[in-house]
């Protein structure tokens, strides 16, 4: 068997082969990203999308197990609060063929605006649950996943963490499982959710769910390891690595990798081996509620802390009070936040918003949550998909109803988001006459998470072209009158789109529209802005546009020719014309 160095994303991505899954379906977001990165080179087996939400990705992939073929779609753990709704339901329905939804929870919140535990939403939709702890248990839980998935008729959420999915350990790969289809045939009992069927459903996912507990108790996936009688630790996912390189080598272990139903009969078995029992889990205390809730005594929260990521040195100090050595640096680091790159085609969008007093700007999730930092300063609410218009929305109508009309409203998004969940959006803007102006900044293409194909790009995940559908097209067939498309990087043009817009008579949407300079498959003009500092007359108004190449050296503007693309945009805001630019 060879042996390989892989991510848990890249694990899972040969899992899902590994276990004959035939139809993936996902939107992008990290820490989940990299599972469907790595399915297309596998596509003589297997389908795999991107699709516009995790929503529609969550009902494509249970379409495809009801059909009969096994089926996977994955999602940061955000995307799971979309694709909620066909869950719920799917969960008293059953499947026909294996369906396993991947949610990477994200403690820390290292790329996301929170770090719910959806181990929870397991328990709330009853859901199989599965968490594992390492690349290799990454392929072999996810194959193991679907088996639970058929023997108990039931979706299976998989919940990885971002060390999880992002961390390498060394995997034995295997072959490709052929699963035959199951023959579709209509079952309207088991899959047409009337309330008259739902109630027949409810208790046969109950049933299903206690048979489940009682396999936990002798599932491969739960393992006790015995070594000593002083103290036991129960753990699961990437925590049960932390606590080993914690606790004493005589510690005792249940590593749980199916943790709900949590096999209960195991839990008091292993409770029973043992003086002191510690529940040590990242987040929240899921199963630490419930084997409290069971009269099991145990210490868990009270010593390990419900906020943020662990790591070996915070859980060494939480439980046993040993601080970690750090030695002091001389000098300390230079603070670098995040910022829009060098040419980012949404840097003169927010440079000319920055300029309005009176604008409110809501905004969205995508690199253009970066307008907000300074010194552009130019958003005021950032909440999640598809709330660049709806919170706008909520907002222009506070505004009317109090009297501030001075106030206007700009509701901003990008082309991956308009699809994702700003039609819907725009289309209440326009049906509740909304006093705002809906904004998509098109870069053509998923920018934040790393340049993934969306409706509107002409691309799929497996590499082949598409129908781009056209924002404006949305628009205009939503009853959009007026709808301004303006090159973002030219300032002037940039700051009449946004005054036609204010002074329009009719409804008005403005598109921004300029390719990532990142995206590979496009050719960028080269040329590099240059400074001539016997002209330079040092008003630092070149720093308002927030460009990483553009710096202060001797009292005189610099741009740093390494980080530079030649935008331009820094040269149309110098008032003396230091800054040109030169063609390489």
């Amino acid at each position: 068997m060879e042996r390989y160095l892989l991510s848990g994303n890249e694990a899972i991505a040969r899992g899902a082969y590994e276990a004959g899954v035939q139809v993936c379906s996902a939107y992008p977001g990290t820490p989940s990203t990299e599972i469907f990165e790595n399915l297309p080179q596998y596509q003589d087996a297997l389908y795999c999308e991107w699709a516009p939400n995790e929503k529609v990705a969550a009902e494509v992939a249970y379409g495809a197990a009801i059909a009969g073929v096994r089926s996977l779609c994955a999602m940061k753990h955000v995307g799971l609060n979309v694709a909620a709704d066909p869950l719920f339901t799917a969960a008293y329905n059953g499947v026909g063929r294996g369906f396993v939804v991947v949610t990477a929870d994200d403690p820390s919140m290292h790329s996301s605006q929170n770090e719910q535990d959806n181990r929870y939403y397991a328990k709330a939709a009853r859901l199989a649950l599965i968490e594992p702890s390492d690349s290799q248990e990454c392929i072999d839980f996810l194959k193991e996943a679907y088996c639970i998935s058929e023997r108990f008729d039931m979706p299976v959420l998989y919940r990885t963490t971002t060390r999880v999915s992002h961390s390498k350990s060394i995997v034995t790969l295997g072959t490709r499982e052929e699963i035959p289809a199951v023959p579709y045939r209509r079952n309207e009992k088991k899959f047409v959710s009337s309330p008259a069927n739902a109630y027949e459903n409810h208790p046969k996912a109950e049933r299903n769910l206690a048979a489940l507990e009682e396999y936990g108790c002798t599932s491969p996936l739960n393992r006790m390891e015995l070594r000593g009688t002083k103290a036991g630790v129960i753990t699961a996912s990437v925590a049960y690595q932390y606590a080993k390189d914690v606790f004493p080598e005589d510690t005792s272990f249940l590593k749980l990798g199916l943790t709900h139903p949590l096999p209960m009969k195991l839990i008091r078995e292993f409770a029973s081996k043992v003086e002191k029992l510690y529940i040590i889990e990242e987040l929240e205390p899921f199963m630490e509620e419930q084997i409290k809730a069971a009269g099991i005594p145990c210490t868990g929260k009270e010593l390990v802390s419900r906020l943020y990521e662990l790591n070996p040195q915070r859980l060494r100090e939480m439980v046993f009070g040993v601080k970690p050595q750090v030695k002091e640096l001389p000098v300390s680091a230079v603070s670098r936040p995040p910022a829009l790159c060098p040419g980012c085609p949404h840097r003169g969008f927010f440079y000319t918003m920055s300029k309005g007093k009176d604008f409110v700007i809501t905004g969205d999730i995508g690199c253009y949550t970066l307008g907000a930092a300074p010194p552009l300063n130019a958003m005021d609410t950032c909440v999640c998909m598809g709330g660049g218009f709806s919170v706008g929305m909520g907002m222009s109508k506070a505004f009317k109803v109090t009297g501030q009309t001075e106030k206007k409203v700009f509701g901003v998004l990008g082309d991956s988001t308009f699809f994702h969940s700003g039609m819907t959006g725009a289309a209440e803007i326009l049906y509740n006459q909304g006093n705002m102006i809906p904004v998509v900044l098109d870069n053509s293409i998923t920018g934040m998470t790393g340049h993934q194909d969306n409706p509107g790009s002409g691309y799929t995940l497996q590499g082949g072209t598409a129908a781009a559908i056209k924002i404006e097209d949305v628009l205009r067939a939503y009853g959009y009158q007026n709808i301004i498309i303006v090159d973002p990087q030219d300032l002037a043009a940039m700051q009449k789109a946004i005054d036609d817009a204010l002074a329009s008579q009719v409804p008005a949407a403005v598109i921004t529209r300029r390719p990532c300079l990142l995206i590979k498959r496009i050719k960028h003009d080269t040329g590099l802005c240059h400074v001539d500092s016997g002209v330079c007359i040092g008003c630092r108004k070149c720093l308002k546009v927030g460009c990483p190449a553009v710096m202060m050296k001797s009292g005189k503007s610099f741009i740093d020719p390494t980080q530079c693309v030649g935008c331009t945009v820094c040269a149309q805001v110098c008032p003396v014309g230091a800054i040109t630019r030169k063609e390489s």
